[in-house]
């Protein structure tokens, strides 16, 4: 049953993510975002047109190219629908970036293909799980907001925790579908489902003891990316 859930929901993402001529709808998603589900955002830096594996962004290194705040910087994210609107009109081709934490959810992320398998672990338990976002190198769980205090209570009472494991919390940031990146298309792997007014996401707490006994009992080795 979850199986035949998580592909409703994939269907459904595919179909809210696109318009009538196939591309992807930004400036709708954004304005759902923020003033449906009351999420923080603001327009994240386009991959450099010269070489979209690169960066727009002054950084000739940078680790995360067009998936990351530049100009506005994190701190204007908003949920206001007129600024949302006024940015996607003059960047409609701006990746979605949340800023995560406060009132909007945090995340847990970790490689693609580790992730995949987890995920397949977890449902074979009957966990529930809220959306997840995937890039082509990474895939993020959604989760409940959490302090650094919290995390940092959690992490110490773990006998072992994977080094690719990624935590997204207040001052972080996460881009969101149907965004384009450097690295490649933002999609969900878990779509939220429709008609309600926010997504239900789980605690941090339950997705971390979660992946990291499925990746232990699995015998995935999630490498550092």
């Amino acid at each position: 049953m979850r199986e035949i859930l998580g592909r409703r929901r994939r269907l459904l993402s595919r179909r809210n993510d696109e318009r009538d001529d196939g591309r992807p709808d930004l400036i709708s998603a954004a304005l759902t975002f923020a003033t449906e589900w009351r999420w923080p955002v603001l327009p994240g830096v386009a991959p450099d047109p010269q070489g979209r594996a690169r960066c727009a962004c002054p950084d000739p290194e940078c680790a995360a190219p067009g998936a990351h705040p530049f100009d506005p910087g994190l701190l204007a994210a908003t949920t206001d629908a007129r600024m949302v609107r006024w940015w996607w009109t003059n960047r409609p081709g701006a990746p979605i970036v949340l800023a995560t934490g406060g009132n909007a959810p945090c995340a847990v992320s970790l490689p693609a293909l580790a992730a995949a398998r987890a995920l397949g672990a977890l449902d074979r338990r009957g966990m529930r799980l809220g959306p997840v976002v995937a890039s082509p190198t990474r895939w993020a769980i959604l989760v409940k907001p959490y302090s650094m205090e919290q995390l940092g209570e959690l992490l110490y009472a773990k006998d072992f925790v994977p080094g690719s494991l990624r935590f997204h919390g207040e001052g972080g940031y996460l881009a969101l579908p149907p965004s384009e990146t450097g690295q490649g298309a933002i999609r969900w792997e878990r779509a939220p489902l429709p008609g309600s007014a926010s997504p239900w996401v789980p605690d941090v707490e339950a997705v971390v003891d979660a992946v990291v006994d499925a990746l232990t009992r699995t015998g995935v080795s999630a490498p550092e990316l």
